[in-house]
């Protein structure tokens, strides 16, 4: 009996002793060792290596240690580890958006490099009608893009405009692509290449918005799908670019955008001024009609194929102000020209908004010259070999000569230049 009084002693000290752990966390034991039991389970399971609730997780916040007596049973002390289960790590954060904003980013530069391509293969289009003055199609509005191109407004400098543009988007789409593969040339890194592309697409834009001002105001009759295009390109580009690079990354660099866009303006301002403005052929002036006069003779073999071409019904849509009708006639003759069954489409006049004649609204004519042959439409300036073959044409003798015509078509076809 006497032996237990200092035992009891002893565990009453131990109770105290532990006591300032509670009122260091703010937890009160409830009565005897009830608390202290449950204390001892919980950090039990926190430091059990394979408990769910602790595995590979970042510690954001460290509790003090809870020292447990030995009169607890347990000769240890044991560090609780306590984080929120709701909160993700600092890494899954941090690591989340970058990964998002890399495979953002290679898809836009994937985007622009798409975008770029596009551009480049409908300036180099462009290129091509502007230096062999191939362009062989009147659109029924009046004007075209072989006007536009052809007048003081497609040269900068004496370099053709769509040159120009061919190049610019060409550099963009390779940009682009290396910026997606992340192998830029010359040891530039992504962040410098980021700003060339930036540059390259607000010049881009800021030129392109230009000579939409341009077309307005000096052609204002004219339509140009291909201008258009163009610049619906360069637009979309610059914005790609820009949402690609961050809005941020924008506005740090505004100085650089406006300078850029300066430049071009002041450029191509400089290279206009001295350009008389184009006739007013296509705007709101009133073009009387007039008949064309052919003064090139016809050979038999134009004579014979017009012949046929009217006596299977065969007819030719133009207009009088299209200057490919009246090539068209002339790769005739004076006299074959006189066998065509030719239709006017604007016997009256034009001026812009002028209708077409009935006989041509019937055949839907979306530009001249136009062919309508068995049925079958033929658009633009056609060579001898087609319209003999789309009309059953029988050379006989001047078959040596319509092949000879075929041959050299076709090669003019393969020449760019």
């Amino acid at each position: 009996m006497n032996e237990s009084h200092p035992k009891k002693k002893k565990t009453s000290e131990s109770q105290n002793k532990a006591q300032p752990v509670y009122q260091q966390h703010k937890t009160a034991p409830a009565s005897g060792n009830v608390q202290p039991y449950f204390m001892a389970t919980f950090i039990s399971l926190s430091s059990s290596p394979n408990s769910m609730l602790f595995t590979n997780r970042k510690h954001l916040h460290h509790p003090h240690p809870v020292k447990c007596d030995r009169s607890w049973g347990y000769g240890r002390v044991v560090l609780l580890r306590v984080k929120c289960l709701n909160e993700p790590s600092r890494e899954a954060v941090e690591s989340k958006p970058t990964s998002l904003s890399s495979s953002s980013g290679i898809s836009s530069y994937s985007w622009s490099a798409g975008i770029g391509g596009l551009g480049f293969v409908e300036t180099g289009y462009l290129t091509y009608l502007k230096l062999t003055g191939s362009d062989a199609f009147c659109p029924v509005g009046g004007g075209s893009c072989g006007d536009i191109l052809n007048s003081s407004y497609g040269v900068v400098y004496g370099i053709p405009l769509p040159l120009i543009g061919m190049v610019a988007y060409g550099t963009a789409a390779f940009l682009a692509l290396k910026l997606a593969s992340k192998d830029l040339p010359f040891g530039i890194d992504e962040n410098n290449g980021g700003l060339i592309l930036l540059g390259t697409t607000t010049a881009m834009a800021t030129a392109s918005a230009y000579l939409l001002y341009i077309l307005s105001t000096q052609f204002p009759g004219a339509s140009c799908a291909y201008c258009l295009v163009s610049a619906l390109l360069s637009f979309s580009l610059f914005l790609t670019t820009s949402k690609t690079l961050g809005w941020q990354k924008i506005r740090d660099e505004v100085g650089l955008q406006l300078c850029i866009a300066g430049l071009v303006v002041a450029a191509l301002s400089n290279s206009y001024s001295a350009n008389p403005s184009p006739p007013a052929r296509f705007g709101e002036n009133f073009l009387p009609y007039t008949s064309t006069e052919i003064k090139v003779p016809s050979s038999p073999l134009a004579l014979k194929l017009a012949a046929h071409l009217r006596s299977v019904g065969a007819k030719m849509y133009g207009a009088f102000w299209c200057s490919h009708c009246l090539e068209q006639k002339e790769m005739f003759g004076r006299e074959a020209a006189k066998l065509l069954d030719y239709v006017e489409c604007f016997p009256d006049g034009f001026k812009t908004g002028t209708e077409l004649s009935k006989e041509c609204k019937k055949v839907k004519i979306e530009g001249f010259p136009m062919w309508v042959i068995n049925g079958q439409v033929l658009k633009g300036i056609q060579e001898f070999p087609e319209l003999a073959k789309a009309s059953g044409f029988e050379a006989g003798e001047f078959s040596g000569e319509l092949a000879e015509l075929a041959k050299q078509s076709a090669e003019a076809n393969m020449q760019p230049s």
